[in-house]
């Protein structure tokens, strides 16, 4: 049966946590604010500070982004708009935005890169911002100036990984990243990585990669790391302004480097449609950002866009989080991610909507709701096909745009620069790997510290990690005694990590072209599995069980993987088990749960089956009190506008009247809606601009880029000039 066909069976097992009853109107103040027990992430220590929200006092951890401290505290409106008066709210959490901006000690700030200390006296933007008179007079220090061989901008795994070629061979290496702790998205991912398992970490999780990498380039005696250091922008005579140290330490250093390697990453897409810039509607890095890295629940009800992989992704890492998913919308005709990342959404009851576009969402001061609808094959919305779905957040996982302004500048300016990872091209953190790698590569050859080409392996092995997934298949049998694996991965993608962990090496993938199927052929080979577990808690998909038929070949025992909230399962209590789509196979009784080695908090839980369904059993799910089903019912109210610019607060209909009536210019269109003028320089509007111009009928030849001109983010004048605050810097 195919996949999304199977959704609407789940609902005679009810879900693995107690849910919000449907119909409920969810408000943000009510959900648990941060994260408690959960399946992957461990407890931490941490400092609770106080600070003042509107003179009113909250607490918050020491350290963590102020944005975070105050959506735990139920804060989800950080101030309105000064054009309409419309709510503003966190919406990247990465500082390329300012939809954050509140005054934090009396000087405009993002919420999302302010560190929470004690004593913080917060206030929200209101209006037309007020600069505050200088406390002091600055003293105006001299900038600082340094070279460098190669000069890397970015630290998430391509910008690691060509610190890492670079340092192996004694470059001297600047590595700046902007944020306070090095590994970019890395940080964020709970899940275990696909690829290759010797190549590029595979079957590890995110997280744990980024640590690897950084006790890799730390260890690098002629790399030079400067964390929380954002770059501001490259000049005609060479050199690339860095505010090193961040806001706080604002000392304005320029780096001149022989070669300049970009590694700056990807932004979200935005997607325009009525009530995108309510609080609660956020990019799916903003969602994991709280919820992975911060530890915040981002909402109790979430409406997913988009089914890509970073969409499907996300839902998952929600469910484990305890926030109910009760629709992942796509609007193309099937997934464009992994078939083995929608498969575990199936298996918990998440409802998968293809050919489905969003319509609106609905709130006054937040979300409530959204509404849906079908795309008819002419790309339409059908008629008659909406549908309301109570929820608190909406998150987008509708693509990737590569961050790549800085390289294109240094290019335009003469640079000799190289460019890896998603800024190059949007692809898996396992292609990023080896591109950085050929990068710094090709970085040492032109210094002299290479011959040659790089190792075909590194090409070989970037292409293939960079691959799309093949068409989805069918699951194939295996024997019916002993002990056998059982593949439920029916998509050919690069994957290796279940046949490099087994010890017998009876389960293999083809060396040549890891995309290939995983096969047993233990027993045609006289190495038998032994029944260690090691493959189906390694599995990134959980696409892996073992059927055990040793002890009893009619009703033999099943081991599956299981990575959600736990607080049920234990030997005796009885779980759904569940085939490849999420249909239920039965009610069955554990038998064992086990953390095995190896698992790093993947458990290996073992469930008696009838022999007929135990090789079609794909994966577990605990039961518990159902919701009663009712119609999802919120206030419509009338439709807000939908918003292109969010900064200037352009919509989507006055650019179409604009362009209708003539103004077909971008300049010109700048000129007269202030579109792409505000402080996220036209990151988030620009795609949205350009589709529009698209469907209008401007062709393609008659659309320039805007110009893109530093800083390449906000930054004081202070900084720029090295102004010293001599009462504050003690001088």
């Amino acid at each position: 049966m195919p996949a999304a066909s199977a959704r609407h069976l789940l609902r005679d097992v009810p879900r693995a946590r107690p849910q919000t009853p449907r119909g409920t109107r969810v408000a943000p103040h009510r959900c648990v604010p941060r994260l408690g027990a959960h399946p992957i992430l461990a407890a931490r220590a941490q400092r609770e500070v106080g600070f003042l929200w509107r003179g009113a006092s909250l607490r918050g951890y020491e350290g963590e982004p102020l944005s975070s401290a105050l959506w735990a505290s139920g804060v989800r409106v950080l101030g309105h708009h000064p054009k309409d008066g419309a709510p503003q709210s966190l919406f990247c959490a990465n500082g390329q935005c300012a939809q954050c901006l509140v005054v934090v000690d009396g000087q405009p700030r993002k919420a999302c890169v302010t560190r929470l200390r004690e004593g913080l006296r917060v206030e929200p933007v209101e209006g037309l911002p007020v600069l505050p008179p200088a406390p002091v007079r600055p003293e105006h220090a001299r900038v600082e100036h340094t070279r460098t061989d190669v000069l890397i901008v970015g630290g998430g795994p391509a910008g690691l990984a060509a610190a890492i070629e670079l340092g192996a061979r004694g470059v001297e290496t600047l590595l700046v990243d902007d944020k306070p702790a090095l590994g970019g998205k890395l940080l964020l991912q709970t899940h275990r990585f696909f690829g290759s398992f010797n190549a590029v970490h595979a079957g590890t999780r995110g997280f744990d990669i980024a640590a690897r990498l950084e006790r890799e380039v730390r260890s690098c005696s002629s790399v030079t790391i400067w964390n929380a250091s954002p770059v501001v922008g490259a000049s005609s005579d060479g050199r690339v302004g860095v505010l090193r140290g961040g806001e706080d330490a604002e000392r304005y250093v320029l780096v001149a480097p022989k070669i300049l390697v970009v590694a700056t990453g990807a932004r979200e897409r935005f997607l325009a449609f009525p009530g995108n810039t309510l609080p609660g509607v956020m990019g799916a890095g903003a969602f994991q950002t709280l919820m992975n890295r911060d530890r915040v629940v981002p909402g109790a009800r979430v409406l997913v866009v988009g089914g890509g992989n970073v969409g499907l992704i996300v839902a998952y890492q929600a469910l484990q989080a305890g926030i109910e998913v009760p629709l992942l919308i796509e609007a193309a005709a099937e997934c464009g991610g992994y078939a083995v990342h929608e498969d575990k959404l199936a298996r918990q009851g998440v409802e998968v909507s293809t050919a489905h576009t969003i319509l609106g969402a609905h709130g006054g001061e937040s979300v409530e709701g959204a509404t849906v609808a079908r795309i008819g094959s002419d790309g339409r919305v059908v008629t008659g096909s909406e549908r309301h779905v109570a929820c608190d957040a909406v998150l987008l996982a509708v693509g990737l745009e590569p961050e790549n302004a800085l390289y294109a500048k240094a290019r335009e300016l003469g640079f000799e620069v190289l460019v890896a990872g998603d800024a190059a091209e949007i692809a898996e953190a396992s292609a990023a790997l080896f591109a950085g790698r050929l990068r710094a590569h090709d970085a040492a050859r032109s210094l002299g510290r290479e011959r040659g080409d790089a190792p075909e392996a590194w090409q070989y092995g970037f292409e293939v990690h960079r691959s799309r997934p093949g068409p989805r298949g069918a699951e194939r049998a295996a024997a019916s005694e002993g002990i056998v694996p059982v593949v439920h991965c029916v998509q050919e993608i690069p994957c290796d990590p279940c046949a490099s962990v087994c010890p017998r090496g009876g389960l293999v993938v083809d060396p040549d072209d890891i995309r290939h199927l995983p096969r047993f052929l233990g027993e045609r080979v006289d190495k038998p599995c032994v029944g260690c577990e090691k493959c189906v808690t390694i599995c990134p998909g959980q696409a892996l069980t073992l059927v055990d038929y040793r002890s009893d070949r009619e009703n033999p025992t099943v081991i599956v993987p299981f990575e959600m909230p736990r607080d049920e399962l234990a030997p005796g209590s009885r779980v759904a088990a569940l085939d490849i789509d999420g249909n239920v196979l039965g009610m069955l009784e554990v038998v064992r749960v086990r953390d095995a080695i190896v698992a790093d908090h993947t458990l290996a839980v073992r469930v008696r089956a009838p022999r007929d369904i135990a090789q079609r059993i794909a994966g577990i799910r605990l039961p518990s009190s159902p919701a009663e089903p009712s119609p999802d019912r919120f206030d419509v109210g009338p439709a807000p506008e939908a918003i292109v610019c969010r900064c200037e607060r352009v919509s989507a209909e006055e650019l179409r009247s604009r362009v209708r009536g003539g103004q077909t210019d971008v300049h010109v269109l700048k000129v007269l809606t202030r579109i792409g003028m505000g402080a996220c320089g036209a990151r988030t509007c620009w795609p949205l601009v350009r589709r529009i111009l698209e469907e209008e009928g401007v062709p393609d030849s008659a659309v320039f880029e805007p110009r893109r001109r530093p800083p390449l983010f906000e930054v004081s004048l202070g900084a720029l000039a090295d102004a010293r605050d001599g009462e504050r810097d003690g001088s």
